[in-house]
């Protein structure tokens, strides 16, 4: 990038100005990374100063099987397939249960596309966990989920959102939108919801009131056009719904280990190679600067590993995805040594190690709880985690 360029991309960021398609993609271009991170910081921090959000959270996943087979998924299991599983609503109810104690407020529910699952599992599942943990917030179904439930309830997305709310529901998840562009969609996604149907089912959440996450699937086949046109996509439909509170780069995987029955799912693998951390910070920044309509954004740690999130609080994310406690739907992170669970103080001291001030939060982004920030010395010398 030449220096006119960067002088001009560097004015309209700190005039507060849109960025351009054009912009995004001579973004991605620079090698100046401690440049490009120094704008994305700028911008975090004018949207939320010195802050990182965090939730305590548990992800669920009550049943793995799918009548998709999407390319870059190894979470999917056919029905009768070694490690196919469907829980009964009780055993989610014991599971979510198991973490009261820790004061859990999020409970993160996203499944396989079960082929002959009734449509009523769904709503009376949300009804009987929203009654065993009723000060709990229920951020569930993915965009592709809502559309398989109007294909075999019959109902409207309309119809299915009323109920799902009636049962409990306060947040659909991000999930489902990858890579919009058909370019790169048509060769990695095995089901029918595509940017018209993700779009309409999340603008019709917004209608009813809900709060939701996007994302984007980043660092397989796409390109850095692909990603651009992908935010845009979202920033359009936020300035028509201002719906969307965070946005949440998800790093692909490879598998780091054989499935248990020897099939290799992930059919991107032999052909791909994962993000690089520099595609990461490229990925965090531009997505930033280019995303300026939505309040948060999101990294990750399980896709990312920790010392790539804290990396990523400093290069346009505000928030961490909190205690997870299990995450299936990619690997099960071995590759990075992370652990599949973080404890609240585990979250303090990681976002106090990275120089920031941990403030608890809610499904919503409505403030629980704040803390004091980090000991001005250790911002000078990042600490070890202890598990």
């Amino acid at each position: 990038m030449d220096a006119g360029l960067k002088r001009e991309l560097e004015a309209k960021v700190y005039a507060g100005e849109r960025l351009s398609r054009e912009d995004g993609i001579a973004l991605y271009e620079t090698d100046d990374l401690a440049w490009l991170g120094g704008l994305a910081h700028h911008v975090r921090t004018q949207k939320n100063g010195d802050v990182v959000h965090f939730n305590v959270n548990r992800h669920l996943n009550m049943t793995n099987v799918c009548a998709a087979s999407c390319a870059y998924c190894s979470f999917q299991r056919k029905p009768g397939e070694k490690d196919a599983y469907t829980m009964r609503i009780e055993e989610a109810v014991r599971l979510a249960k198991a973490m009261e104690n820790d004061q859990l407020t999020e409970l993160h529910i996203v499944n396989g596309l079960h082929p002959t699952l009734p449509w009523r599992y769904y709503p009376r599942s949300l009804r009987e966990l929203k009654a065993a943990l009723p000060n709990v917030a229920l951020k569930c179904f993915t965009a592709t989920e809502i559309h398989w439930f109007e294909k075999i309830s019959g109902l409207s997305a309309s119809e299915i959102l009323d109920e799902l709310i009636d049962a409990g529901l306060e947040s659909l998840t991000g999930g489902g939108a990858e890579i919009f562009d058909w370019e790169v969609r048509q060769h990695i996604v095995d089901h029918d919801t595509h940017w018209e149907d993700w779009s309409r089912i999340h603008r019709l959440a917004h209608s009813k009131g809900l709060k939701t996450p996007s994302t984007m699937l980043y660092g397989h086949i796409e390109e850095p056009r692909h990603r651009v046109d992908h935010v845009l996509r979202l920033r359009e439909l936020q300035d028509e719904t201002g719906g969307f509170q965070v946005f949440i780069p998800l790093r692909y995987q490879h598998d780091f280990h054989d499935s248990k029955d020897g099939i290799v799912r992930n059919r991107l693998q032999a052909r791909t190679t994962m993000a690089t951390g520099a595609d990461m910070i490229k990925t965090f920044a531009v997505s930033r600067l280019l995303f300026d309509n939505v309040p948060h954004v999101k990294v990750f740690w399980v896709m990312h590993g920790l010392d790539g999130a804290q990396l990523m609080l400093n290069h346009g994310a505000d928030d961490m995805d909190g205690s997870v406690v299990e995450y299936k739907i990619t690997h099960d992170a071995d590759g990075f040594g992370t652990p599949n669970k973080l404890s609240r103080e585990n979250l303090l001291d990681l976002i106090r190690d990275a120089g920031f001030r941990p403030v608890e939060r809610n499904t919503r982004y409505e403030i629980i709880r704040e803390y004091d920030g980090p000991v001005a010395d250790r911002r000078e010398t990042p600490q070890l985690m202890r598990f």
